[in-house]
């Protein structure tokens, strides 16, 4: 049976918060993380709060969102559980893919069994589950949909080199899934140090592409990595502000099962756009914008980090 590849999913996995907070681990090199200042079980609360709020919306839009519980227990708090697509991510052809995080306690969100139990459970197909790296890994991170931004339709896959896109890993990546060209690239940030995630910086929609090309430093590079978008995209560049402080560059668009266009970011991110940039996106897609002040805050993460695709085939759709 032919495969129809496409950019956006119309069925995304959300995992909610058990103990969402402030990660000590991951604010080493995560610089839009923020100390909190109100007490751990506020902002669990509240971050529960936003979750449910943005499920429900895209629901109401129509877009499949998969909910996986949080555990009943577990050893080990996961306070970024929140945000899956840095841990696993599927293909089209039903293969799940499990990635090597860099702090000791993201390792622990891992939870394969479960997704694919929850997959099994919705009928969506899955063909083969497959770790990049070792199991065991402790030097060569890749950290999934944050590090990689993927076009499986030109087979390109794009990723700015951090502590948690380790160069060997990105072309073991690249090797291991037969991509046709794997695009890596140096950014720095206002501060001066590497965006921890490529898709804080960087989104690709299925006609157009969203990027900060300010906090690539290298003309040769940029020039690279504009030149291989504008070949299939249409390009909004964003700015250094509007990625650091707005999280403009952390949009995902999804569909709906009417094939209507959704393109989901933060009630920050709205208003971090201009009215131009913002005509510009609903071109594509009508924008749904979700408050994500506690989340974005405390996680340094927001609307995409929270969203895992899911490209397998739901198994009606071979009959």
């Amino acid at each position: 049976m032919e495969i129809k590849i496409t950019r956006t999913a119309d069925t995304i996995l959300m995992v909610r918060p058990k103990d969402f907070g402030y990660n000590k681990e991951t604010g080493v090199d995560n610089e839009f993380q923020n100390k909190p200042d109100m007490t751990p079980e506020l902002i669990n609360k509240k971050a529960n709060e936003e979750f449910q709020a943005m499920a429900d919306g895209l629901r109401g839009k129509g877009v499949i969102v998969l909910i996986l519980e949080p555990p009943i227990s577990q050893d080990v708090t996961t306070p970024d559980a929140i945000f899956p697509n840095n841990w696993f991510s599927t293909e089209h052809d039903g293969t799940i893919l499990t990635y090597p995080m860099m702090a000791k306690n993201r390792k622990a969100e891992r939870r394969l069994m479960e997704i694919e139990n929850l997959l099994n459970k919705n009928r969506y197909t899955i063909r083969n589950c497959i770790n990049v790296g070792r199991l065991d890994e402790t030097k060569r991170f890749l950290e999934g949909t944050g590090s990689l931004i993927i076009d499986p339709v030109d087979e390109v896959v794009y990723a700015a080199r951090s502590e948690r896109c380790d160069p060997d890993q990105f072309d073991n990546f690249i090797r291991l899934r037969f991509y046709l060209e794997g695009i890596l690239f140096d950014t720095k940030s206002s501060s001066g140090n590497p965006i921890y995630h490529t898709n804080v910086m960087m989104s690709l929609g299925e006609k157009y592409a969203v990027i900060c090309l300010e906090c690539i430093p290298d003309k040769k590079q940029k020039n690279h990595v504009l030149a291989t978008l504008n070949k299939s995209f249409n390009v909004m560049e964003i700015t250094m502000d509007q990625m650091e402080n707005h999280f403009c560059g952390n949009i995902l668009e999804v569909r709906n099962q009417k094939n209507d266009s959704f393109i989901v970011m933060s009630e920050n991110a709205r208003q971090g756009f201009t009215k131009d940039q913002k005509n510009f996106l609903e071109q594509y897609g009508k924008i749904l914008s979700f408050d994500l002040s506690i989340i974005e805050k405390i996680g340094g993460g927001s609307a995409r980090c929270m969203m895992a695709e899911i490209f397998s085939v739901r198994e009606k759709e071979f009959s």
